[in-house]
């Protein structure tokens, strides 16, 4: 095959990837595909990125960038993430503030798309305007996990109840008061039932004990913080400081056992 069928070729395959309603590619798909060898498909890839309709997201996995997505040079990650996390091999959901922005709570929109993976996390991704910051677990609890659909298929979406507990296993992360102001807008799309249950799985009684005191004290959600104080009522609570950074120091709030040890502005 001369070296301008094969891009022919190759080019035509890219069409074909978009004409079943994905955007992602790898190269050994190419290598596979055309058995051609590895420097022409490189070079048509290195020219296609140069021409930005295509643009590489971790070494090996490229995505297709249509026209409306030229001017930013990549695709929203929602487009690609579950394929990505195939290709990684490793199970994962969107979660923390990214979660929190596609359940409404978009008061402050991430610039980072945040993914919760098991351990070991991959390393995070800067690539261009492809930003992916990767948390990770022992385990990912499933009943927390819901799906969502996108254009490109679906994506593994942390529950309301679920992003909110994580984000607050993160205070040191994103800081205790950007977490206020996402759970105030998060709060809307929670459920005192599914956030019980989830309480009961997470195993962090820590964890229970600063988001009753966030969504109690802060927010002013009784429901839902009701739901929490009664997972916790027949346990020995002891005093844990609200920012685990923050020292010991502090008034103590008797009904959650928190020790206040930092003050807490949302922003709303």
């Amino acid at each position: 095959m001369s070296k301008k069928n094969a891009y022919k070729y190759l080019d035509k395959y890219l069409l074909n990837v978009r004409s079943h309603g994905s955007y992602c590619f790898t190269l050994d798909e190419l290598k596979n595909e055309f058995g051609l060898p590895y420097s022409v498909i490189a070079q048509r890839v290195a020219y296609l990125k140069k021409k930005k309709a295509i643009a590489q997201i971790r070494q090996g996995f490229y995505v297709v960038v249509p026209p409306e997505y030229s001017a930013s040079g990549t695709l929203p990650a929602a487009l690609y993430i579950d394929s990505l996390m195939k290709y990684l091999e490793k199970p994962y959901y969107v979660g923390l503030l990214s979660a929190a922005a596609l359940h409404g709570a978009a008061h402050q929109q991430p610039m980072t798309n945040f993914i919760v993976t098991q351990t070991p996390a991959p390393r995070n991704i800067s690539n261009g305007k492809a930003k992916i910051s990767f948390f990770s677990k022992k385990s990912l609890m499933q009943e927390g996990i819901i799906k969502k659909k996108t254009p490109a298929g679906s994506i593994c979406v942390s529950s309301p109840e679920l992003t909110a507990f994580d984000l607050l296993d993160n205070i040191n992360h994103f800081g205790i008061d950007r977490i206020a102001t996402v759970l105030q807008e998060l709060c809307e799309a929670m459920q005192a039932r599914k956030l019980s249950t989830v309480a009961k799985l997470v195993d962090n009684k820590s964890g229970i004990q600063r988001l009753g005191y966030m969504l109690d004290r802060i927010v002013g959600e009784g429901k839902l913080s009701g739901a929490l104080c009664k997972v916790l009522s027949k346990t020995r609570l002891e005093p844990v400081p609200l920012s685990p950074q923050g020292g010991r120091r502090g008034r103590i709030d008797s009904k959650w056992q928190i020790i206040i040890n930092i003050q807490v502005e949302s922003d709303l």
